[in-house]
C-alpha cells in the first residue's frame, strides 16, 4: 500500500469514481489550461482520458486539508505503466511517437510514467516531492529497473524551442544503449553549443522536465510534435538506482 506524509495522501486509483476524478483534473490542466484536444477527450463531462487508461494504474494525490469528499481532494495524478500492462494494452504510449526498442530489448523491468498533472495551486514543492516519494514507492515495490515516458513543451512550434532542446541534447542526451529515437520524419536543427542562450533554455524549460533531470535522468533522442495535445515532446528516461535515496524513505507510514 502506498503510504504519504502530511498534509498530503498518496494512492494509487481503486475505483472508476477515483480513476474518473483523475481523468477531470487532467481536463482542467491539459485541456482548459493547455488547450490540448483529441478523440479521447470528452468536452461534455469534461474528462481527459484515452484507450490506455483502462490497462493502467493511476496514482493520486489528495489534500487532506480540503473538506470537499474524497474524489474532490485529488490535486494531482499520474498514470504508470508496467511492460505487463503494456503488453495488456497492446504497447505502451510512448511507442506511437518514440522507437522504444532499445528500452523493451534491454531486460530491464520498465515503469512508463504519463499523464502527470498537478492543480495550478499545487505545483512545486511539497506536492511534487509528495507524488514522487508515490512513484519511488510503486517502483521500489515492483522491482522497477528503469522509468521512461514523455514529457512536454506546450504548444507546437519546434523551432521556437531550438534553444532549451539543444540545451537538452548537449548535456543530456541518454547513453546509446538507451537512447531511443524520434518517430517524427524531420528532425529539428540543433545549435551548436556556442550558439545556445544557456538562460533562455533554463527559462523555457518546463519545471516537470527539470525535475526529472534532476533526478538523474536523461532524453533520447530527437522531439515529437503532438498537433492534438499542443506539445512538443521528448522523452525522457531514468534509472531507478539514479533515484534520490531520500524519495524512498517514508518516515510518516499512514496508510493511504
Amino acid at each position: 500500500m502506498l503510504q504519504s506524509a502530511t498534509p498530503f495522501q498518496v494512492s494509487l486509483a481503486r475505483s472508476e469514481a477515483e480513476i474518473r476524478a483523475a481523468q477531470r483534473l487532467r481536463y482542467d490542466v491539459f485541456v482548459t489550461e493547455f488547450g490540448s484536444d483529441g478523440d479521447g477527450v470528452d468536452h461534455e463531462n469534461r474528462l481527459e482520458t484515452d484507450a490506455f487508461d483502462a490497462h493502467a494504474d493511476h496514482l493520486l494525490l489528495r489534500d487532506t486539508r480540503l473538506t470537499s469528499g474524497a474524489t474532490d481532494q485529488i490535486v494531482g495524478v499520474y498514470r504508470l505503466m508496467t511492460q505487463t500492462q503494456a503488453d495488456r494494452a497492446g504497447e505502451f504510449y510512448s511507442a506511437s511517437e518514440f522507437d522504444l526498442t532499445p528500452l523493451e530489448t534491454s531486460g530491464l523491468r520498465l515503469l512508463e510514467l504519463g499523464r502527470s498533472c498537478l492543480h495550478p495551486d499545487y505545483r512545486g514543492g511539497a506536492a511534487l516531492m509528495a507524488l514522487w516519494r508515490g512513484v519511488a514507492e510503486y517502483v521500489s515495490d515492483r522491482g522497477i529497473e528503469l522509468l521512461f515516458g514523455t514529457a512536454s513543451f506546450r504548444g507546437t512550434d519546434a523551432a521556437a524551442l531550438q534553444h532549451p532542446i539543444s540545451d537538452l541534447h548537449r548535456r543530456f542526451l541518454a547513453p546509446p544503449d538507451l537512447r531511443v529515437t524520434s518517430r517524427m520524419k524531420r528532425d529539428i536543427a540543433l545549435l551548436p553549443a556556442d550558439r545556445i542562450d544557456r538562460k533562455r533554455a533554463m527559462r523555457d524549460t518546463p519545471a516537470l522536465i527539470k525535475s526529472y533531470l534532476k533526478l538523474g535522468g536523461f532524453i533520447g533522442q530527437g522531439v515529437y510534435v503532438d498537433h492534438a495535445f499542443n506539445s512538443v515532446d521528448v522523452c525522457v528516461i531514468l534509472k531507478a538506482s539514479d533515484l534520490d535515496p531520500s524519495l524512498l524513505q517514508f518516515p510518516d507510514r499512514r496508510a493511504a
